[in-house]
């Protein structure tokens, strides 16, 4: 049932309104009214109605006075105004400010049912459109659209201006006007460095859970980054962003507690801020944050707070003030096996951070050379690789024996860790590259079932659905759900041409359940409606 609130200052006519019209045969229920618009603004604002009916003149707070304020604060609310004087600059102020209908009075009672009528299957035509526009928004999984991913890419590089940003934004459908600003990175599966991504139920529930929690909330713009990583964009008022942070941290750990004990997860924020422009040094800090999760794996949140503690001072070269931890081969180990060619530097960078006051010392600095030479050659064995070959392809190793500088170790260790990265996504793209093959053939098969997910796609070939959705999208160009999209669409436009089939029965063939949603994709994704497309009245 549809609320509507009345305001008329003449009680005669509003009680008899109140009183004679029968709201539930038309699908309405009466909830308030008041004899003027300053009595009535803060009663509105409490029971949220869905039509408004006031009257234009009225003491204390007129009428258009009342709607402005009404449409500013609840725009879905659709408002008649009752007028008794025929005044055009009235009825041109009101369709300005967005009212609904304008009627002069008096207004008899078949005219305002045929109103309240109207207006009742124009809001229910647009919940069942803002219905499908959100089911469409979920299913297109729009936060791994690639628009999307380089538009953040481009914001954090700082290669747009704040009006290109804003231009952008509007053109991808994302609301970016907030008073403050930060960028937070998780981990959406478990990482088990050197083990295949299989499929996993609990996985997937989880990956499910939180993506559906961080597309659900205005206050968040998620975005995949890589392969085990997805962004977010936290935006909203200044004093809730350590609401926000709190709440993204807790979620990721909420969902991790509720799986097997031996899934890993990390969640790294960055400092929040007041303005666009600082975006690119906000992910500049949440990357080398998120590098933290090779170097201190106990620590899941990951903050300014909780990892100043491991960053070096600086000193003398006393090796004995060195934590034998912060230099385990395990922590080279697991970059090579699980961080993305991109974040090594900033790994090293921070690795090298940490242990600054060791580096002073020359045999130390070619121990860690050494180290990472033999750790990255015995991982490349693993990968099917001999270590003479990989080790041939590397240029930086005439440098050890030699004293080298902070700067040359540095690159020095991004060249080993960065080819060693390489190595292993080139050996996964080859592993995986039947499995996916076997998902596009079972896409083809089963694309005219209404049941069909990546979470069936992907158990069907033995793979996690993260692993599968961004393998799907590097590898074919698109995203799995963008795929079996344009599938159904073609089934679609071949049986609207080459059969008289109702477009109902052509939705449940290709696979969608609801013809109404299945008209409402077609026309988003084609850009005619169904009809229209058989009418050949398709557009170019």
């Amino acid at each position: 049932m549809l609320r509507v609130f009345l305001v008329e200052d003449e009680s005669i006519i509003r009680e008899t309104l109140r009183d004679t019209v029968p709201w539930g045969q038309y699908g309405y229920t009466f909830a308030g009214e008041a004899g003027d618009g300053e009595l009535a603004l803060p009663m509105i604002r409490q029971t949220k109605p869905d039509v408004l009916i006031t009257d234009i003149r009225m003491p204390f707070m007129d009428g258009l006075a009342l709607s402005k304020l009404v449409l500013s604060e609840l725009p879905k609310t659709k408002v008649i105004i009752i007028s008794g004087y025929d005044d055009f600059e009235y009825a041109h102020q009101a369709i300005d400010i967005g009212v609904e209908q304008f009627l002069l009075k008096p207004v008899t009672k078949s005219k305002l049912l045929e109103v309240l009528e109207h207006i009742r299957e124009k809001i229910e035509s647009e919940r069942v459109q803002g219905g499908y526009l959100t089911q469409f928004h979920v299913e297109a999984q729009e936060y791994e659209q690639y628009a999307r991913r380089r538009f953040f890419e481009q914001v954090v590089a700082g290669q747009l201006s704040i009006q290109q940003i804003y231009e952008q934004a509007d053109r991808l459908d994302l609301d970016l006007r907030a008073q403050c600003y930060t960028i937070a990175f998780f981990s959406i599966l478990p990482e088990k460095p050197g083990e295949a991504e299989h499929y996993s139920e609990p996985g997937a529930q989880i990956r499910d859970s939180l993506l559906e929690h961080f597309l659900k909330y205005p206050e968040y713009i998620l975005l995949r980054w890589n392969l085990t990583t997805y962004a977010v964009l936290l935006k909203g008022e200044t004093a809730r962003m350590p609401d926000y942070i709190r709440r993204c941290i807790d979620t990721v750990q909420s969902r991790y507690a509720s799986g097997p004990s031996e899934m890993s997860w990390y969640v790294a924020v960055g400092t929040p801020t007041q303005r666009l422009s600082m975006l690119p040094a906000c992910f500049e800090e949440v990357s080398r944050l998120w590098a933290y999760r090779h170097i201190v794996p106990e620590r899941h949140v990951l903050t300014k707070d909780t990892v100043d503690f491991f960053v070096g001072t600086g000193g003398d070269g006393n090796l004995m003030r060195l934590d034998a931890a912060k230099v385990n081969p395990s922590i080279l180990l697991g970059v090579m096996r699980s961080a993305g060619v991109e974040e090594i530097p900033n790994f090293v960078g921070e690795y090298l951070g940490g242990i600054a006051e060791a580096l002073e010392s020359k045999p130390f600095c070619q121990y860690l050379m050494l180290s990472a030479r033999f750790t990255a050659a015995e991982y490349a064995q693993t990968l099917g690789c001999a270590q003479e070959t990989f080790l041939e392809s590397l240029g930086c190793l005439e440098q050890v024996g030699r004293n080298v500088t902070a700067e040359e170790l540095k690159e020095y260790l991004s060249e080993i860790l960065i080819a060693a990265a390489d190595l292993r996504d080139k050996t996964s793209n080859r592993q995986y590259h039947g499995l996916l093959q076997q998902a596009v053939g079972y896409l083809d098969q089963h694309y005219m079932e209404n049941e069909l997910s990546l979470n069936r796609v992907a158990q069907q070939v033995n793979i996690s659905p993260n692993y599968l959705s961004a393998l799907f999208s590097q590898e074919m160009g698109c995203t799995l759900t963008e795929y079996l999209t344009e599938k159904r669409m073609e089934k679609a436009r071949d049986l609207l041409r080459s059969t008289t089939k109702r477009s109902g029965e052509i939705a449940f063939e290709v696979g969608y359940k609801d013809p109404h949603y299945f008209s409402f994709l077609f026309k988003k994704s084609q850009g005619c409606t169904p009809r229209d497309y058989r009418a050949g009245r398709s557009k170019p």
